[in-house]
């Protein structure tokens, strides 16, 4: 046994292995936080940096599409130089792009530091999750460490509307990412002393062709069906999602011969492994996508405040915590299958209540639907990530741990990527009263908040009658996307029954 393993089993015997869990789940659930709490904010950024709709949905998305590229580097790198360091390292970073994400003038800007948030977010989430590996090695215990775990990821998502909508009742839309500053301050001091430095003892060289080669792929591919969905066929996609497609082919050809891969892709021969990754990353689409547009839909079509808006979407992160918390213990009673699918089936009809959202809908009806795909996405994320961790050596912590990661972060960004595509194709055929100039019309047809802003330059009754049809429209796209998301999350809950079966969770103690 190695000095660090020492240390690693010292600390797993300690009480401090909880304190540390505390300082784990800080930065889990900033970086979740820091996914959503741009949605409240985006009709605020909208006004003040005039993006156009495609640049406003890369302000949206660019900061997971970048995670999800660098969380397979980022998870090899932190199991070769230590998790603890890595983490500390990313901390300190992200707490500095938040200020540039803060005090962005131009859409431009905006993306470009959004998308080095990404990459000081792509740190953290695999450092998290694998730490959590090494320090808890009682599979009950580390159950339960999961749990608080996922919980804590599950509900970020959700508390991000109302943290941003708390912020933006007094402050610019800027405070919600200096926010960030104070949590990473105490992240960095606590952490610093209370959690124990991994790493894996024999981990090999750092492969950059396959760093290079895990982003270009993501990237690209996502851009390319983000591009075909928004604007249909063209050049441009198709060259992207070749680029991608070839860059992935070329990182997992890679991998199979590398004596010391970034990623072991030989796992994805295990049903139970690859159901796992599927089940995690729909799951965090229906619900990542579910919130970013029904935030722009209580703001924009039903009128209500930033805060009011974020109270209404809480009851999301209260059922995440709560099903986060108990899902090992049911999984372990029932079956995972069994979990996995009922989340992703309330996920699903969360997603499917969403045709009946309208202008008049109250908050009690919302609250339910939200509290269910809360209640779904604790249950399937959380088992689905202690699925994945449970199924590799510690020393390949960091490693499995960025494939649960990268499922969540492409699950973010294709939520909001995908549905979002949807709502604004639908949103742009909307019909422009007469008498509207083409570059006024044009410009309500960016977004719902260009929409809005244009309204405002019109007479009366034709600005009223603009916003209407403009409102209506973003409706009617939010309805179909809700309706697709929900086809798919369903169709994936059945999917999970067979792809899980007799996948178990581990019950007795392995030692360090």
């Amino acid at each position: 046994m190695t000095g660090t393993d020492l240390k690693v089993a010292e600390t797993v015997r300690a009480p401090g292995r909880w304190l540390a869990l505390s300082v784990l789940v800080l930065a889990v659930l900033l970086v979740a936080v820091d996914a959503t709490v741009l949605a409240l904010a985006t009709p605020f950024v909208t006004e003040d940096l005039k993006p156009s709709g495609t640049q406003l949905l890369w302000i949206g998305d660019v900061y997971s599409f970048v995670i999800a590229g660098l969380l397979i580097s980022m998870g090899s790198l932190g199991d070769r130089i230590g998790r603890k360091k890595l983490l500390l390292i990313g901390a300190v970073a992200f707490g500095g792009v938040s200020v540039l994400n803060a005090y962005a003038t131009s859409p431009e800007m905006m993306i470009v530091a959004r998308a080095l948030l990404g990459v000081a977010g792509a740190t953290l989430m695999p450092s998290t999750l694998a730490l959590i590996r090494n320090i808890f090695h009682d599979p009950r215990e580390r159950s339960v460490a999961v749990g608080i775990w996922g919980a804590a990821a599950s509900a970020g998502a959700a508390v991000g509307p109302v943290v941003g909508g708390a912020l933006l009742e007094h402050f610019w839309w800027g405070s919600v990412f200096l926010i960030n500053l104070p949590v990473m301050a105490v992240l960095v001091v606590v952490g610093a002393k209370l959690l124990p430095e991994s790493r894996n003892p024999a981990p090999g060289p750092w492969d950059l062709i396959s760093v290079a080669l895990s982003l270009v792929g993501m990237i690209s591919l996502v851009y390319a069906i983000k591009e075909l969905a928004v604007h249909g066929p063209s050049m441009g996609a198709a060259a992207a999602g070749a680029l991608g497609a070839g860059a992935l082919f070329w990182f997992v050809r890679r991998q199979l011969t590398l004596p010391a891969p970034l990623l072991n892709v030989r796992l994805f021969q295990n049903r139970g492994f690859s159901g796992a990754v599927l089940a995690d990353l729909l799951t965090i689409l229906g619900l990542s996508g579910l919130i970013f547009f029904l935030s722009q839909f209580l703001q924009l079509v039903q009128g209500r405040s930033p805060l009011e808006a974020g109270l209404i979407e809480l009851p999301s992160a209260i059922g995440a915590v709560i099903s986060g918390l108990l899902a090992g213990n049911l999984a372990r009673r029932a079956s995972v299958r069994g979990t996995v699918s009922t989340g992703l089936a309330a996920v699903g009809l969360a997603l499917g209540s969403c045709v009946l959202l309208t202008a008049q809908t109250g908050p009690v009806p919302m609250g339910i639907a939200l509290f269910l795909g809360g209640l779904g996405a604790g249950l399937a994320f959380t088992v689905t990530a202690d699925v994945i961790l449970s199924s590799v050596p510690k020393e390949q912590a960091g490693a499995a741990s960025a494939v649960s990661e990268t499922a969540y972060e492409l699950g973010a960004a294709l939520g909001i990527a995908l549905l979002g595509s949807v709502v604004t194709g639908v949103y742009r055929g909307f019909t422009v009263p007469a008498g509207v100039d083409e570059g006024t019309a044009q410009a309500a047809r960016e977004s719902l908040g260009g929409a809005v802003e244009a309204a405002g330059t019109l007479p009366a009754d034709q600005g009223a009658a603009l916003l209407a049809s403009a409102r209506d429209a973003f409706a009617d796209g939010f309805h179909i996307a809700g309706a697709a998301g929900s086809v798919v999350l369903l169709l994936t809950a059945l999917a999970a029954w067979f792809l899980l079966k007799g996948q178990r969770l581990e019950d007795g103690i392995e030692h360090p």
